[in-house]
């Protein structure tokens, strides 16, 4: 078995990161080419009191958290990597060592601080960079505004001015025809009534001639 050609080669550059008082987080990598369906870690105290085999598979994760350790304390991982065919050779020996729960706490607090102020700093670059661009848009719509009531009194007036001069015409040949209109009618009107008048004239001059 130990010579079989499928079986996948040790996992290589096995390091241990995010270390805390009572976890860590293990990774490693897996040379290409080779078919890999989990992984096996051996994790045990220095002083032997400890011991823990953790084996998944039917993943491709290339990292593991390690949780439950005990602060303050020494400990050694190897990997070996899961293939169709067996498990390989474990990786080299890793010693890490985690920390204290007096140690862990002031940096936390400390990054956490940090990560407020950051968060602040930005929140008030967000909020002049809103109020910045509300007054351009403001800007930009009160410009357009006044040009629009200055388009529309330009037109407003173009009416006006065309109104008046459509209606001078039509008052300078109205009132020529009135006269003329007037005198037609008098000249009409005067001969009829000089007939009316003149004929009991002439009956009377006929009356008078036999006597």
């Amino acid at each position: 078995c130990l010579g079989h050609p499928d079986r996948p080669p040790s996992p290589v550059n096995v390091t241990v990161t995010q270390l805390k008082a009572n976890s860590a987080t293990v990774s490693w990598d897996v040379p290409e080419g080779d078919v890999v369906i989990g992984y096996a870690i051996l994790q045990q105290r220095q002083d032997g009191q400890m011991q823990r085999f953790i084996r998944e598979v039917n993943t491709t994760n290339r990292a593991c958290v390690l949780w439950d350790l005990a602060e303050d304390a020494d400990y050694i991982i190897q990997v070996q990597s899961i293939g169709l065919y067996g498990e390989s050779q474990a990786s080299k020996r890793v010693h890490f060592r985690t920390l204290k729960e007096t140690d862990r706490l002031p940096s936390n607090s400390s990054n956490q601080g940090d990560i407020t102020m950051e968060g602040l700093d930005k929140d008030r670059q967000l909020q002049t960079g809103e109020i910045i661009i509300i007054v351009a848009v403001l800007l930009m719509w009160a410009a357009v505004i006044a040009l629009f009531c200055r388009q529309y009194d330009i037109i407003k007036d173009n009416d006006s001015n065309n109104n008046k001069e459509k209606t001078k015409p039509s008052s300078e040949h109205s009132t020529p025809e009135r006269p003329s209109g007037g005198l037609l009618r008098s000249k009409k009107k005067s001969p009829s009534v000089n007939i009316i008048e003149v004929a009991p004239v002439w009956g009377c001059a006929q009356s008078q001639l036999p006597s």
